[in-house]
């Protein structure tokens, strides 16, 4: 299927919203504008055959298709920001080892060109979880590596100023996150800092829609935030997932408890750095949501509450 024409882009009011919510209204509007110019520029300049973007859209636009020697891709378009400059170099550095391979970019136009997993179901579609657990571990074990030399990748601390910002934000008060809890968490975050395991590339978002089935290679990962930190951290974004599926199982302490259970074990870390860097990253998400979005946080704090004891 050749490229859609620039006038046969439709946006959903949902994604517009979104990028509008982390990159401002005006920002957002103009790249949405030139959008579909985009989209036909870089299928004529990578000699692409593009087809319908996909349906899920969060901040990005990404459309299937296929290059000019007949291999499967996906085309990833956002507003330019350093957030995609970094994705783009996590890919570099785990070339195609656990991760889908970054085949070209132009980050001054926002534009990721990926290869594409297929059949690229997500993990989400297995329904034991025992085995979507093994899978993702699988993926980081794969992914695990040093930090690449001279790297601009973000730290653990980097991302653990949210915390301040948000008292910042709301005043020195938690806003409308519970205070005990935003408490606790910036507390085990920095506690757990102070002595590290290791320091390793990270993922850091790593969860059930962010690794695909692959016929290259099993599962792949996609979307790396790119993130240094201890490989313990890596579990976190897993263990609040998938959403909102885990909150809606009979018994979703259970779920997080087996789980930490068959991490540790498959991994040698310690349970309880598992869980208290799974809580804290949870607490953390929804500090992001509000300063994304301003709503949104309650599943991560009802995730956060799970995960506390």
């Amino acid at each position: 299927m050749a490229s859609k024409p620039p006038g046969d882009i439709p946006i959903d009011p949902g994604f517009a919203r979104r990028l509008q919510d982390v990159y401002g209204e005006d920002r957002a509007t103009r790249w949405l504008q030139g959008l579909p110019g985009l989209v036909t520029h870089l299928a004529d300049a990578w000699g692409l055959a593009l087809e319908s973007p996909y349906s899920s859209l969060t901040y990005s636009w990404v459309a299937p298709g296929h290059d000019a020697s007949g291999a499967p891709v996906a085309l990833k378009l956002t507003v330019p920001s350093s957030h995609l400059a970094t994705e783009a170099a996590a890919l570099e550095a785990y070339a195609g080892e656990g991760a889908v391979r970054l085949l070209r970019a132009d980050l001054d136009a926002g534009a990721l060109l990926l290869e594409r997993a297929v059949p690229g179901d997500p993990l989400l579609v297995l329904d034991d979880d025992s085995a979507a657990t093994e899978a993702a571990i699988q993926v980081m074990q794969r992914l695990r590596r040093p930090p690449p030399a001279a790297s601009s990748f973000p730290a653990l601390r980097d991302w653990a100023r949210a915390f301040e910002r948000h008292r910042q934000r709301f005043g020195g008060t938690a806003g409308p996150l519970p205070r005990d809890l935003v408490a606790k968490a910036e507390d085990t975050f920095y506690n757990l800092l102070a002595q590290p395991t290791a320091r390793v590339l990270l993922h850091g978002d790593l969860h059930h829609r962010n690794i695909l089935r692959s016929q290259r290679e099993g599962w792949l990962a996609i979307d790396p935030e790119g993130v240094i930190g201890e490989p313990e951290y890596e579990v976190a974004a897993f263990m609040r997932n998938p959403f909102p599926h885990l909150l809606a199982q009979p018994s979703p302490g259970r779920v997080l408890r087996n789980r930490l259970a068959q991490l540790a074990s498959e991994f040698g870390f310690d349970r309880e750095r598992l869980r208290a860097w799974s809580f804290a990253h949870a607490v953390l998400s929804a500090v992001w949501a509000i300063e994304d979005h301003g709503a949104g946080w309650e599943y991560s704090i009802e995730v956060a509450r799970l995960l506390r004891t």
